[in-house]
């Protein structure tokens, strides 16, 4: 993911980012024409890398960061490598599924896609998907709102208006695939929403260019919003799944 502003701040990635169901990851195995190999691009810590391993023979999971993929767990049929998206160190042909989680507007779309095609097998499968704000009350989501569009907003960078839209407007060459509408939850306490809150990348650009922490703007109305800090709540972000199957 070249240009990405992750690489920096793996750690925090790593233990503050929600995981995502276990169906979609079933239901994207049920869509590829095998089992064979999945390709998890911009694998980051190999969250989905390790779920589809429960699925897939073999996964690889490529990142242009090696400090991101010095963060990745280690498991049974997982290969990591350091690779851009654009340039994956995989045999013409031979993938079933390629996934891309929360990166896909990060990449050169041209290149990707060619990529795409020359190592997916005849009917495989490329899955790609975002989240954007996570849902807890009208009072919580107000806060959070805040925090995203006026006090970090302007440090967003202008590739998260693909994610916004679910990339929907990507042009999409590809066979259009879909599934049914997919969510993640958690429960969460405060410390752990203000710990994923902390890992974006417009309040990472935040503390750079001013030298303070954003959260601190928001944190007392977030408090009074979410009542007693160790009480538990549940967090949703809807997923936007973009999926397309390679026919030759």
């Amino acid at each position: 993911m070249p240009g990405t502003p992750f690489h920096d701040y793996a750690a925090a990635y790593a233990a503050h980012r929600p995981t995502y169901p276990a169906e979609l990851f079933d239901a994207l195995a049920a869509l590829a024409p095998a089992r064979g190999v999945a390709w998890d691009c911009a694998t980051g810590n190999g969250q989905a890398a390790r779920a589809l391993a429960r699925r897939f023979e073999r996964v690889v999971g490529t990142d242009v960061s090696w400090l991101q993929l010095a963060e990745a767990e280690s498991a049974p049929g997982v290969a990591y490598a350091c690779a851009a998206g654009e340039a994956p160190p995989l045999r013409s042909g031979t993938v079933d599924l390629v996934t891309v989680a929360q990166a896909l507007h990060w990449l050169d779309h041209e290149r990707f896609f060619a990529a795409v095609r020359r190592v997916l097998r005849p009917g495989g499968v490329l899955a790609a998907w975002c989240y954007e704000l996570a849902t807890v009350d009208p009072a919580v989501d107000a806060v959070v709102g805040r925090l995203y569009a006026d006090v970090v907003g302007p440090y967003w960078r202008p590739e998260r208006r693909l994610l916004e839209q679910g990339y929907r407007t990507l042009p999409w060459p590809f066979e259009e695939l879909e599934l049914p509408a997919a969510s993640m939850s958690v429960r969460w306490t405060l410390d752990a929403l203000l710990g994923y809150l902390g890992t974006w990348s417009a309040v990472h650009a935040y503390r750079r260019a001013e030298g303070s922490d954003p959260l601190d703007l928001v944190r007392a109305d977030l408090e009074r919003a979410w009542g007693p800090p160790a009480s538990e709540r549940v967090v949703t972000w809807p997923l936007a799944v973009r999926l397309g199957r390679v026919q030759r």
